[in-house]
């Protein structure tokens, strides 16, 4: 309603020129029809065309803070905040805990690609004026997703995915600005595209606080330890290009083909066995970081559960068949 009184504002006012006659012409109307609630309030208000405008702005539906959607299998998320670099608040911080937990649970989706809206940064991390006070206390809960944060300590780490498993593949398409907690969260990921543009950094140390959403953990393992002790411990920034060459990224880019890249990788893997794609992530994940016996108990086991899939007999049947598998996930 309110997109369609704007149109109709701004054809009187292109006509007529100024809001005062906009507001007459609109009275010679009404002896004909009566015109909608909302067009009679602001026709017979004072206000300047800006005003008026902002007015209507202001009634329209916002847009979701986090996207969310499934197309062939798989899942897209959109941290949509371009106007503050992607910085995740509390509403970006429960939008995306429940769509990891809808990916987790909807056997459709086969892979997850995240990224942020615009071409200027995946994420810059945490929104420091509304998440850091909120769990300071400094802030009281003002609307329905502060009250979620405090109510539920651990939607923080579901929205990171960190010590909650994810056993789907994850690709980060980085467009941008990689920043504190955007980076936190590409660390979560398992295959990452970035942008030419792009450039990483966890700046936490450089206002005397620490990088607690998994890099502590997850750097050292995903990038040569004296590289990632100083990306760590000096706050600077790298660029893509070194962080493709330290490992820490797939691919990078032109800017245009960052999604481009992200899909293909991922419907390539949707194209797989479903079950074996989830089970080699799990078994990866389990054995990381144990001694070899113990981890091949793990692989062993995971090889058992395989075997007896039914996806596992098509696959080597449209092998010898020359034919592409029908894979069924179960």
């Amino acid at each position: 309603m309110f997109v369609g009184t704007l149109l109709v504002l701004s054809t009187f006012f292109s006509d007529f020129g100024i809001a005062a006659r906009a507001r007459a012409r609109s009275a010679a109307l009404a002896t004909a029809h009566k015109p909608p609630p909302v067009l009679s309030l602001v026709t017979a208000l004072p206000m300047s065309v800006d005003t008026l405008i902002k007015f209507v702005r202001q009634t329209e539906p916002a847009m979701p803070a986090l996207l969310f959607e499934i197309r062939d299998h798989i899942a897209y998320l959109t941290i949509n905040r371009p106007e503050v670099h992607n910085a995740m608040n509390p509403e970006v911080v429960v939008r995306m805990a429940q769509a990891w937990q809808r990916v987790a649970a909807d056997d459709d989706v086969r892979a997850a690609i995240i990224t942020g809206a615009g071409n200027k940064a995946f994420s810059a991390g945490a929104d420091l004026a509304r998440m850091i006070p909120l769990m300071t206390g400094a802030r009281q809960p003002e609307d329905q997703w502060d009250h979620k944060i405090k109510e539920d300590p651990k939607i923080g780490a579901v929205a990171m995915l960190r010590g909650w498993s994810l056993y789907k593949p994850v690709i980060a398409a980085v467009n941008g600005f990689c920043i504190a907690g955007g980076l936190e969260l590409m660390q979560a990921t398992d295959l990452r595209v970035a942008a030419e543009s792009a450039s990483f950094a966890l700046q936490e140390v450089k206002w005397a606080i620490i990088p607690a959403a998994g890099s502590l953990v997850r750097l050292v393992r995903q990038m040569p330890y004296c590289k990632a002790m100083e990306v760590l411990l000096t706050g600077n920034r790298i660029a893509a290009a070194e962080a493709w060459r330290l490992g820490l990224i797939n691919y990078v880019v032109p800017q245009p083909d960052v999604m481009a890249k992200a899909e293909e990788l991922a419907h390539t893997i949707a194209e797989n066995g479903p079950l074996a794609v989830r089970a080699i992530k799990e078994t990866v994940e389990k054995c990381s970081g144990l001694p070899f016996e113990a981890a091949f108990k793990i692989e062993n086991e995971a090889q058992r559960f395989i075997r007896k899939t039914e996806d596992a007999r098509e696959g080597p049947r449209a092998f010898i068949e020359k034919r592409k598998p029908n894979y069924k996930g179960r």
